[in-house]
């Protein structure tokens, strides 16, 4: 388990009444998403997982809602991260410690691509919505191990 999801969890479209098809086409709007607590993020994060599982090798798509005045330490994931903000305004920089001088703010439409094992960090002025997509597995891993909220 990577700290996002119990691998006994079903997938969020699959609890949510999405309207899926024989073929696994799925049609969803963000009313049905159901967000859960993160444990692998700092408290106030929610996940809705769209498309998982996130801890095998298959694709992934999963929103993240973070609060205002939210922040990620530097971290880095062992897949390729795809991030489109949704709504809201999300600052993102690279390096080994968050430092809010050295971001770009990324705005609705706008998209990162981090490459694995890139340190980088996250944080928000308002409440953010971000949409993730990748190939798994994905987790976290922080570059300052105290920064875990796992291990708090």
């Amino acid at each position: 388990m990577l700290g996002i999801m119990s691998v006994a969890t079903p997938p969020i479209w699959a609890q949510s009444g999405v309207h899926t098809e024989g073929t696994g086409h799925r049609m969803l709007t963000p009313g049905d998403l159901t967000w859960v607590e993160v444990p692998s993020l700092p408290p106030g994060a929610k996940l809705a997982l769209i498309e998982g599982p996130l801890n095998e090798p298959v694709p992934f798509t999963f929103r993240l809602q973070f609060p205002a005045n939210y922040q990620i330490p530097a971290h880095w994931h062992p897949a390729v991260e795809r991030v489109t903000v949704i709504s809201g305004t999300v600052n993102m920089g690279i390096g080994d410690k968050l430092d809010t001088q050295k971001t770009k703010p990324l705005g609705p439409g706008s998209m990162a691509i981090m490459q694995s094992k890139t340190n980088h960090f996250v944080w928000t002025k308002e409440e953010a919505v971000v949409q993730l997509n990748g190939t798994g597995p994905w987790g976290i891993t922080y570059v300052n191990p105290a920064d875990d909220p796992r291990k708090k």
